[in-house]
């Protein structure tokens, strides 16, 4: 683990703060008891967690991960067992004229430069390995682990970038995870498998125009793993209002596409679009769950900015954006309705509410609409509402599940562990497409049943490490794959393919499963 540079007087007081913390001491308590010299404040947990890691690595305490996760700054970025990554691409023309979509010409579209995730970009000139080291530096500082690095690619449409910059820029975020330069990204992935950040899941966003069967091999290649799409919404009239550039049914293609080659796929959906009701925005919120069925979901409002064509409709009176109360009132009524194989990622967008020239400002939408929903006694049943996070959990008393839905000609499963009161443990997403399916042209996947994702949740520990009362490195995962293996195997599948990220390749070598072109696979004659 990385630490920095503080000087021996405020090692040595923090490792007198860790010293109460160790006998049980609530962490505040115990650095308000050595307050800095000279009335400069408080120790930061940054500087706890530097201390600590320097007492183990000399060999004067034992690895504590109980006291680490006691003095971690925001243990939720890893609540759900990986350490996610942002890194954000330089500034590009972008296919789309979205009438909502700001412009920066120092920023890639849609993006504005005091976004956080923006602001890095900035601060690094969009360089993929400055951001990528610099990040995991910072988390590595405030005591999150960061061996399993998901890495999320944002910025303009991804595949509207030239292919040797896209190759460029994702060998560069290995050259950085690695800590070596390599020739290929070959290399770079081979040698990502067993290095000390591994990538577990590659991520990148793109419109739903922009996918064809061409495409899905190069981003196999590239070592992609998880899709985001701009649906935005299933109305056509909508969508040609708004100038968004292509159809539902171009949407509905390229999930039927993205689908039948493995890939998790995450949907943008838009309620308050330009002609869109809030009662047109109920019913176009339902459609998502007739045949697209998304993995995960991130509801973003839409906001009125003054940099954008929307902003001149507003200006003639044309457009009237939703108040913050009807915005909770129309996100507590549809989150009921989200199926449990569905993870909502997000409800807002991180746009500063300095930016947004009328309607909700408030960036804690999240909180509003849990707040809203307690109030009328209803709750969410998605992935994220059910994630056992910090809870204890007893694994032998933990139940199975198995939950069939069908999206368009495929018959999806979702296997899972939850606890008794219904807290999800761990899950395995499994794709049986039928003879009458997209042929994703991948001849890894020919006759197979595929396994798109296999999550375990809880605190992000490291490789091999274990920790009492936790989901993670506690055999679920294999029992997952058992399971879908039963079940490929029913169903009469020939092989069992899954889309592993670069950095889980070795778990399923040691699982059974061998190397194909794009695929790991193992055949189930």
């Amino acid at each position: 683990m990385l630490t920095r540079d503080y000087s021996p007087e405020k090692i040595a007081l923090a490792q007198r703060v860790l010293e109460q913390v160790r006998t049980g001491i609530h962490v505040e308590d115990a650095v308000r008891k050595y307050p800095l010299p000279g009335g400069d404040g408080y120790l930061g947990k940054n500087v706890l967690v530097a201390a600590y890691t320097q007492l183990v690595k000399s060999g004067e305490w034992k690895p504590d991960p109980s006291l680490l996760a006691r003095i971690r700054m925001k243990p939720v970025r890893t609540l759900s067992g990986v350490t996610v990554v942002t890194v954000l691409t330089k500034p590009y023309p972008c296919p789309g004229k979205c009438i909502f979509c700001p412009t920066d010409v120092r920023l890639p579209k849609s993006y504005l430069p005091d976004e956080p995730g923006a602001m890095r970009g900035l601060h690094h000139k969009f360089d993929p390995f400055e951001q990528v080291r610099a990040r995991v530096e910072a988390l590595q500082a405030v005591g999150h682990p960061t061996d399993k690095v998901e890495l999320l690619i944002l910025g303009g449409t991804w595949c509207a970038y030239q292919r040797d910059y896209q190759e460029w820029f994702i060998l560069r975020c290995f050259e950085a995870l690695n800590g070596v330069n390599s020739q290929t990204l070959q290399e770079a992935q081979l040698i990502n498998e067993t290095t000390g950040h591994r990538n577990v899941g590659l991520v990148i966003e793109t419109r739903p125009d922009h996918i064809d069967r061409e495409e899905l091999a190069w981003l196999r290649y590239l070592g992609v793993t998880k899709v985001q799409l701009g649906a935005q919404s299933l109305d056509d009239h909508i969508l040609e209002l708004n100038k968004r550039g292509h159809t539902v049914e171009k949407t509905r293609h390229a999930v039927e596409l993205l689908r039948a080659a493995g890939f998790k796929i995450v949907l943008h959906w838009m309620p308050n679009l330009y002609g869109a009701t809030l009662d047109s925005d109920r019913e176009d919120f339902q459609r998502l769950w007739v045949d697209l069925c998304p993995d995960e979901l991130k509801i973003y409002p839409n906001q009125l900015l003054a940099n954008t064509e929307l902003y001149e409709y507003w200006q003639r009176g044309e457009f009237k954006p939703y108040s913050t109360s009807e915005l909770i009132d129309l996100i507590a009524d549809i989150k009921t309705s989200i199926p449990r194989y569905c993870r909502v990622n997000r409800v807002i967008r991180d746009i500063p509410s300095t930016n947004v020239v009328e309607g909700n400002k408030r960036t804690s939408l999240r909180q509003d609409i849990q707040a809203e929903m307690k109030k009328r006694g209803t709750r969410c049943q998605c992935v994220r509402c059910r994630e056992v996070r910090k809870d204890t959990i007893s694994i032998s008393e933990l139940q199975g599940d198995d939950l069939v839905y069908y999206s368009g000609k495929v018959e999806e499963h979702f296997i899972s562990y939850n606890t008794a009161d219904d807290k999800l443990a761990g899950f395995l997403r499994l794709s049986l497409p039928s003879a009458n399916s997209p042929d994703s042209g991948l001849p890894d996947l020919d006759q197979a049943a595929i396994i798109r994702e296999v999550h375990v949740y809880g605190q992000s520990l490291e490789v091999g490490e274990k920790q009492v009362g936790t989901a993670q490195h506690t055999g679920l995962g294999t029992s997952l794959l058992e399971e879908a293996e039963t079940i490929a195997r029913e169903m009469g599948c020939r092989r069992l393919a899954v889309i592993a990220a670069v950095g889980t390749r070795q778990y399923y070598l040691g699982r059974g499963f061998q190397r194909g072109d794009l695929y790991l696979v193992k055949e189930l004659a």
